[in-house]
């Protein structure tokens, strides 16, 4: 074909011309996307850095979609779709994990050559990751102070404070089949972070000592439970990884860096089904 003509050689029957089509590019808009890494630093490394980071929002506003979801349908006792969601949501920790990993390839040196343009940023500012914990039980109203500056972002964290928590939904649940969950615990205040409760273990007792029974609950269970092994894993890497990179500084945003992530290690999630485990 002449390199002129206005139609291009054909390959493999696929289109090649989209001067009038939507392309893959225009789809993803990959231009706004790949124009969002703005390097303060001379630093080679801070390309590894920003993308890093930039990634994990990404997944995390795909979890955020599902966590919601998955809470609307439980809330809705439609837990056949809730399981596909919060399956996804533990692959997406899964693979964020593993994320860690890419970043572990960046030496002490190289981040104290890039920390000093970094300011007072940090991932703690994180206002998505604020929301999941918030989604997920952990609760803390102070957490809303670092985001007082922005109220759109300021207006997301408070949301998701005051809504009841993806597990708040799944006790609610299980008082709706007819497990006997105190009223107190019923009742409880959504901005409060998630305690264990007797009753709550009571009613999952039931439902683990006859799954056949209870399939559906049962399943729910376990979900919860992959979900937040996942999640224990998620922040486990994160501890490491800043260890091997930073050691025992303080962080950036101002946190005791280190110890302050292995404290955040112990706190659970859903304590009521860990807890039975050992009372089966």
């Amino acid at each position: 074909m002449c390199p002129h003509s206005e139609e291009p050689a054909a390959w493999h029957d696929a289109s090649l011309d989209f001067s009038k089509d939507m392309s893959y590019s225009d789809y993803l808009a990959l231009d706004q996307l790949l124009a969002a890494q703005h390097p303060l630093s001379p630093e080679h490394n801070e390309m590894l850095f920003i993308i890093q980071h930039q990634t994990s929002e990404l997944w995390m506003k795909l979890m955020l979609h599902e966590l919601r979801a998955a809470r609307d349908h439980i809330g809705q006792s439609l837990l056949g779709p809730s399981f596909k969601m919060l399956a996804r949501v533990s692959r997406i920790m899964d693979q964020l994990v593993q994320a860690w990993t890419v970043l572990a390839t960046m030496t002490p040196p190289e981040y104290t050559a890039m920390r000093p343009y970094l300011g007072k940023s940090s991932g703690f500012q994180s206002y998505q990751y604020r929301e999941i914990e918030f989604i997920l039980g952990n609760k803390n109203a102070a957490m809303l102070s670092p985001h007082a500056h922005h109220p759109e972002r300021l207006a997301h964290v408070q949301k998701a404070l005051e809504t009841p928590s993806l597990y708040e939904g799944a006790i609610q649940l299980l008082a709706r089949k007819g497990l006997a969950i105190s009223a107190e615990r019923l009742n409880r205040d959504p901005t409060k972070g998630t305690e264990y409760d007797p009753s709550v273990e009571a009613a999952w007792l039931q439902v683990y000592r006859d799954p056949t029974h209870y399939w559906d609950l049962y399943e729910l269970g376990e979900k919860l439970v992959d979900l937040e092994d996942s999640f224990r894993q998620w922040r486990f890497r994160h501890v490491t990884t800043v260890e091997r990179i930073i050691g025992f500084k303080r962080g950036t945003g101002g946190t005791d860096g280190v110890s302050y992530l292995r404290k955040m290690l112990d706190v659970v999630l859903f304590p009521e089904l860990w807890r039975l485990r050992t009372n089966l």
